[in-house]
């Protein structure tokens, strides 16, 4: 009986063993998953608990984001945010995507003051973006501009005609699915396709002449296709000030911001942040194990993505 005793007092102690060291592995892992966040957030892990001012960036491709647009909505109704920079650096993309971001940047500067400030370049829906801010700031040497609306389509009926593939087609009027690649356009097609450019055309430069105080005469001169340096944005009023994040700061300043705030990135959660809780972390996996969840992903960062936009596009390089 006694030695039964001694074997349950020994299982009794071994069991708060195994149970002292289960939460303290627990703790560990807590604490690394709170490490790495922390690492991979930087200073937004905790950040935006204070008074601060959101910093976005709206970068590479403008395509359709519903992430960018919940992220910018979330900004707007966060008391904790007092003003907003936009880092724009971006060459263009859909016009669509382009008016999206758009019309949500001027939803949040209704709310609060909204600052962009260009990176390398912001041109075409880039530039749309960009002038739905409050004010927008440029490096000398950034490149603004290239206002305008374009469809390029290639014609490859030449190839085929080499290879001996001849495409036949019945449609319901002359004009369906057209332009084609596989024929060339004629004078109804482009005449078509051209009202298209030139009603998009119109809209975008009514938004620069709007936005940036024109006559729609001014705004028209400017959107012939030109790119310009910063310097030059300035002195044609495409731009507000030269400069980085501290001028930026600096005119938040004037609407009531208080500049010691500490300026906070509010990042893509499903890119970027959130690590071992996101897509990101997935996509990781799925990487790893050979999988093509990851594709995507190269594909937008290799800028391969502007080969496949479609629809209208506001790019100054497709």
């Amino acid at each position: 009986m006694a030695l039964r005793a001694d074997d349950l007092i020994d299982r009794r102690r071994l069991r708060r063993k195994l149970t002292f060291w289960r939460v303290a592995a627990f703790g560990i892992v807590a604490l690394g998953v709170i490490a790495v966040s922390a690492w991979f957030y930087g200073d937004d892990f905790g950040g935006s608990a204070a008074d601060h001012i959101a910093k976005v960036r709206i970068e590479g491709t403008i395509t359709e984001d519903d992430e960018l647009i919940k992220r910018l909505e979330a900004i707007r109704q966060s008391p904790k945010v007092k003003g907003v920079i936009l880092v724009v650096d971006s060459p263009g993309g859909t016009t669509v995507g382009g008016e999206s971001i758009y019309e949500e940047v001027r939803k949040l500067a209704a709310d609060k003051p909204v600052v962009a400030e260009v990176g390398t370049l912001a041109a075409s829906a880039g530039y749309m973006i960009a002038s739905a801010a409050d004010h927008i700031v440029a490096r000398k040497t950034s490149i603004v501009g290239s206002i305008g609306v374009l469809i390029q389509y290639p014609d490859v009926s030449g190839l085929m005609d080499k290879l001996g593939v001849k495409l036949e087609e019945v449609k319901s009027s002359p004009l369906k699915a057209s332009p084609s690649p596989f024929k060339p356009t004629n004078d109804d097609e482009r005449a078509m396709v051209r009202k298209l450019i030139l009603d998009s055309y119109d809209w975008f430069v009514g938004i620069v002449a709007e936005r940036r105080k024109m006559t729609h005469e001014q705004a028209l001169a400017l959107a012939d296709g030109s790119i310009f340096t910063g310097r030059q944005g300035v002195a044609n009023g495409l731009i507000d000030a030269v400069g980085g994040e501290s001028v930026a700061i600096d005119w938040l300043a004037t609407k009531g911001v208080d500049a010691k705030l500490k300026v906070v990135e509010w990042k893509d959660t499903e890119r970027r942040g959130g690590f071992l809780f996101s897509k990101a972390m997935a996509r990781t996996i799925a990487g790893a194990l050979g999988l093509p969840d990851s594709g995507g992903d190269v594909i937008h960062e290799l800028g391969a993505d502007r080969l496949f936009l479609d629809g209208l596009v506001s790019v100054w390089h497709p």
